[in-house]
């Protein structure tokens, strides 16, 4: 039989890219989305079948387990893609506002894991989160949506620790800027959408690297916990020089310092076995 991957927020962007990449490529898609104009256009694309699915209505979650359960296919993998954004200092974001970018960045990759749990255990399946960049860097302007994306990365390996022993593997995959309708949605949401920030968002590149990441992380025979992707050369050094500078906080000034030369000893040993340069 095919392998049934359910994909949340496929209505456009990225969670639409993954959708078609899997379906495509053999894969059988339960394809979440909320509207049922976008559950229509869902239907309509072969080897998927839509899903209403908002991840922050229980009683939505607990109705897409049973129509999955009831099919009979079985549920190989799960996609928590779903992802709203805001932009305001953290102080200046409105309680609902925040609320609502937990809800639906944080709670509902929660609820909907927890949810398709049994199935995906029964599989021995895979869990791909869908985090970001965002997620390793803190940058003024963004914060609760940043937030809910550092979240992201303990949520993502806790739950590779403790899903392991089920014979279940779970990746984070951590996209850049590329063209989604995430930034777009919040700025027409807020009222705020300019004739310039719709130019840049046309100028972004496809997120088809990013839908090849999930491709990978369902089906390569020994995933990566971490996929970066992201689309040029500057934000991939951010993202590494944020985290080393991290590192060089934590370890500075305190009674077990480590020296350069111990540092540079704990990266060779961590480098073992890393994979080369992808093209």
């Amino acid at each position: 039989m095919q392998r049934a991957i359910l994909v949340t927020g496929t209505r456009t962007g990225i969670g639409r890219k993954i959708t078609e990449r899997l379906a495509a490529h053999g894969y059988f898609v339960y394809a979440g989305a909320r509207e049922e104009t976008d559950l229509q256009v869902l239907d309509a694309v072969p080897n998927v079948r839509a899903v209403r699915l908002d991840v922050t209505r229980p009683e939505d979650i607990a109705a897409a387990v049973e129509s999955v359960t009831k099919d009979g296919r079985g549920l190989y993998g799960l996609v928590n893609n779903a992802g709203i954004y805001t932009e305001a200092p953290v102080i200046d974001t409105s309680p609902e506002e925040f609320d609502l970018v937990m809800k639906v960045n944080l709670y509902g990759p929660y609820r909907v894991t927890r949810a398709f749990a049994p199935l995906i255990k029964a599989s021995h399946g895979r869990i791909v989160n869908i985090g970001s960049i965002s997620g390793i860097l803190n940058e003024s302007g963004a914060g609760a949506y940043q937030m809910s994306k550092h979240a992201m990365e303990t949520f993502g390996a806790t739950m590779a620790q403790e899903l392991a022993p089920a014979g279940v593997l779970v990746s984070i995959v951590e996209p850049g800027s590329y063209k989604s309708d995430i930034v777009h949605n919040t700025m027409t949401r807020s009222g705020t959408l300019t004739q310039k920030h719709a130019d840049d968002w046309a100028k972004l590149k496809e997120p088809d690297e990013v839908a090849a990441a999930v491709e990978s992380a369902l089906s390569e025979p020994k995933p990566k916990l971490r996929y970066m992707v992201v689309p040029d050369a500057e934000q991939a050094q951010d993202t590494i020089k944020a985290q080393i500078e991290q590192l060089v906080q934590l370890n500075e000034g305190q009674p077990y310092t480590y020296d350069r030369t111990a540092l540079i000893k704990m990266l060779d040993i961590a480098l073992v076995g890393a994979r080369p340069r992808s093209k």
